[in-house]
C-alpha cells in the first residue's frame, strides 16, 4: 500500500504540471488587459503630464505582473512574426500587430508604422486646446487612437483621410501636417513592401526568464511562484491573494466539514435501516422523502428558510454573515463558537439536506445488492447476530459506493457552495469566486480553479485508500 501511495503521489507531479500549463493557457486567454483592469482605467487622456504620469504606471505595474516577459521558454512561429511582440505594453496593440503581420508579413515596416503612431499620439496631447480648436483636436484624437485597433485597408485609410481633412480646414492645425505625411508614407510602405510568404515559414524562439516560469517560480522581488503558495495579485483590491485566501478559506472549509460530518452520520443510518426494512411503511416514507428533499433546489429552500425562520418571519435565526459583530473582546471560545453556530445553523440547513438526501438513497441501494450474497448468508447461518451480520459484514461491503462518493467531496470545500454563500452573505471561497467573476478578477477565478484540480487528485487517493481499508480484497500490490 505504502509503496502505491509513494507511485500515485509521483504520478501528482506530471499531472500538476499539466494542470498548471492549461490554468496558465487559460489566463492568457482572458478578455481585457490586465494592467488596465487592476488599475481601472476607463480610457481617455487629458494632459500630458497626466498622461505620461498613466503610461508609467501602467508600464511599471505590467513589469509587477510580470507581463514584460515573454511568455513560455519558447514560441512558435512564423519568419514574419518578430520574437519581441511581447515587449509592446498595450494587449490590444499586440492584438491588431499580429494581424498586420498575417496579412502582410513585413514587421520592419508594421513596426515603423507603430511608431510613428505612437509619435503622433503624444505630439496630439501635447498641443494646448482653445475654442478654435478644440473640437477638431478631438476628432484627430480619436481617429489617431483608433489606428492602434484597426487593421482593415478600408478603416485606415479612413481614418487618415479624416484626420488629413481636419487639419486641411483648421489653419492653426497646420503644424501637424508633416506627421500625418509621415504616418500616411509608413502605412503605404506596408502595403507597397509587402511579403505575406513570410508567414508560411515556421520558426522557433527561445527565451530565458518568461511568464510561466515566473508564475511557477517566482521572480524574487514582486512574487514567489505558485511553488511557494503565491497566486500573484487581486486585480479588485490589489493585495496578495496569499494574503487573503486563508480568512475565505477557513469559512467554507468550516461549513463543508460540519456539512460533511452530518451528512454522513444521518445518511448512512438512514439508508442501512431503509435496506434492511425494504417494502415497509417507514421505507416508502424515507424513499418518498428523500427523493422530495433531493429534488428541491437549495436556493429555494434557503429562500423558504429566511423568509420563515429568519428575520422577516419568526425571528428564529439570523439570515446573512458569520456573527462577526457579536463577538466581543474577552469572550470564551465555546462564546465565540456559539455565536459562529447559530449564524450557520440555516446555511448548514441547507448545505445538507441533498447530500444526506443523495448518500442515502446510495447507501440503501448498496445494502441491498449486498444483502442478498452468498457470504451474508453464511454467517447468518452461522449464528450472528442481526445487528452484527449488518453493521459488520453488510455495511463494510456496502461502502465502497459512498467512498467513490466521498472523493469529489474534497472540491467543494474550496469551491463551496456559491450560491448559498452569495444568499447568507458568508465570506467563502464560493462567494470570492462570484465576485471575482463579476469584477473580472481572474487570478482569483484561477487560483480557485487550481485548487479545486488539485484537491480533486487528493480526493482519488484518500478513496483508493479507503477502498483498500474498508475491503482486505482489494489490493495495489502486484502479486506474482
Amino acid at each position: 500500500m505504502l509503496k502505491y501511495v509513494i507511485k500515485r503521489i509521483l504520478i501528482f507531479i506530471p499531472t500538476l504540471i499539466v494542470i498548471t500549463l492549461i490554468t496558465f493557457v487559460i489566463s492568457l486567454s482572458a478578455p481585457g488587459d490586465p494592467v488596465e483592469l487592476m488599475l481601472g482605467q476607463g480610457g481617455g487622456d487629458s494632459k500630458l503630464t497626466d498622461k505620461i504620469a498613466s503610461e508609467k504606471t501602467y508600464l511599471e505595474t505590467r513589469e509587477k505582473l510580470g507581463l514584460d516577459l515573454p511568455v513560455f521558454y519558447f514560441s512558435l512561429g512564423s519568419m514574419a512574426k518578430p520574437d519581441t511582440l511581447y515587449k509592446i505594453p498595450k494587449k490590444r496593440h499586440q492584438k491588431t500587430l499580429k494581424r498586420l503581420i498575417a496579412k502582410y508579413g513585413n514587421w520592419k515596416e508594421i513596426e515603423t508604422y507603430y511608431q510613428t503612431i505612437k509619435k503622433l499620439d503624444a505630439r496630439l496631447t501635447g498641443i494646448k486646446k482653445n475654442d478654435t480648436i478644440a473640437a477638431s483636436l478631438i476628432k484627430i484624437r480619436e481617429n489617431c487612437g483608433n489606428l492602434f485597433l484597426l487593421y482593415k485597408d478600408k478603416d485606415i485609410v479612413q481614418a487618415l483621410s479624416a484626420m488629413d481633412s481636419v487639419v486641411a480646414s483648421i489653419p492653426q492645425l497646420s503644424f501637424l501636417k508633416p506627421e500625418l505625411v509621415e504616418l500616411t508614407g509608413s502605412y503605404q510602405s506596408i502595403v507597397e513592401n509587402k511579403t505575406p510568404w513570410k508567414n508560411f515559414i515556421p520558426s522557433i524562439n527561445f527565451y530565458g526568464k518568461n511568464q510561466y516560469h515566473r508564475w511557477l517560480f517566482g521572480d524574487g522581488k514582486y512574487t514567489a511562484g505558485l511553488i511557494q503558495g503565491d497566486f500573484g495579485i487581486s486585480y479588485q483590491n490589489k493585495q496578495s491573494i496569499r494574503s487573503v485566501i486563508w480568512d475565505r478559506l477557513k469559512w467554507t472549509m468550516l461549513i463543508s466539514f460540519l456539512s460533511i460530518i452530518l451528512t454522513y452520520l444521518i445518511a448512512i443510518p438512514i439508508g442501512v435501516h431503509s435496506a434492511v426494512n425494504k417494502g415497509s411503511l417507514t421505507d416508502k416514507i424515507s424513499t418518498t422523502s428523500l427523493f422530495i428533499l433531493y429534488s428541491l433546489p437549495n436556493f429555494w429552500i434557503a429562500t423558504l428558510l429566511m423568509t420563515y425562520l429568519g428575520g422577516a418571519g419568526l425571528g428564529w435565526f439570523p439570515t446573512y454573515g458569520i456573527g462577526g459583530d457579536q463577538i466581543k473582546d474577552g469572550m470564551s471560545f465555546f462564546q465565540i463558537a456559539g455565536i459562529r453556530m447559530y449564524h450557520f445553523a440555516l446555511p448548514l440547513i441547507c448545505w445538507t439536506y441533498g447530500n444526506f438526501a443523495y448518500l442515502s438513497r446510495q447507501m440503501r441501494g448498496g445494502m441491498l445488492s449486498v444483502m442478498n450474497q452468498d457470504y451474508i448468508r453464511t454467517a447468518r447461518s452461522k449464528g450472528l447476530s442481526e445487528n452484527k451480520v449488518i453493521w459488520k459484514h453488510s455495511l463494510r461491503n456496502s461502502l465502497l459506493p459512498i467512498i467513490t462518493l466521498f472523493a469529489y467531496i474534497f472540491p467543494t470545500v474550496i469551491a463551496g457552495s456559491v450560491v448559498l454563500e452569495v444568499i447568507f452573505n458568508i465570506p467563502g471561497m464560493g462567494k470570492w469566486g462570484f465576485d471575482a467573476i463579476i469584477y473580472r478578477d481572474y487570478p482569483v477565478v484561477f487560483t480557485t480553479m487550481f485548487l479545486g484540480t488539485v484537491l480533486t487528485l487528493i480526493g482519488y487517493l484518500v478513496a483508493d485508500i479507503l477502498y483498500a481499508v474498508v475491503d482486505p480484497r482489494i489490493s495495489y500490490t502486484s502479486k506474482k
